[in-house]
């Protein structure tokens, strides 16, 4: 019963933390396209950038928190080799998750030199990383 609880709290943290990290990305394609004289506009959407990436913090924590709760107190995928690549996409998520708390940055000091076209590419990783974790989560293919 209680690998039932981890499981299903694991899932909730970790889709919600997705909606940040595919929806952050997509804040920065806009931000990209904003006018130069349109202050208000780009205020609007660095305040929902700023906010979104503070929620999305203790949802990555959280993730975590019950991931490795399933991962070392229960032992699901202990030893198998989908589990370590699984375990490297998400590393590989946590420095996406922290790059983009750098280019917010670099939006708010007005530094930003990327364009939108960069960004809807940018915004693609997480969503080819998603379909390789189920991928090896559900089929485990080696």
């Amino acid at each position: 019963m209680l690998y039932s609880w981890v499981k299903t709290f694991h899932l909730m943290f970790v889709m919600s933390w997705f909606a940040g990290l595919f929806y952050l990305p997509r804040i920065f394609v806009n931000l990209a396209m904003v006018p130069a004289d349109s202050n208000a506009e780009r205020a609007r959407l660095l305040l929902m950038s700023r906010k979104l990436y503070r929620f999305m913090g203790p949802l990555m924590v959280l993730a975590l928190v019950f991931g490795l709760w399933l991962w070392l107190g229960i032992g699901i995928g202990e030893g198998a080799a989908w589990m370590h690549a699984k375990l490297a996409i998400v590393v590989m998520l946590l420095g996406f998750h922290h790059a983009c708390g750098r280019i917010l940055r670099r939006f708010e000091a007005g530094t930003n030199t990327r364009s939108h076209v960069w960004f809807r590419w940018f915004n693609e990783v997480p969503t080819m990383a998603l379909l390789v974790t189920l991928i090896l989560v559900v089929l485990k293919p080696f």
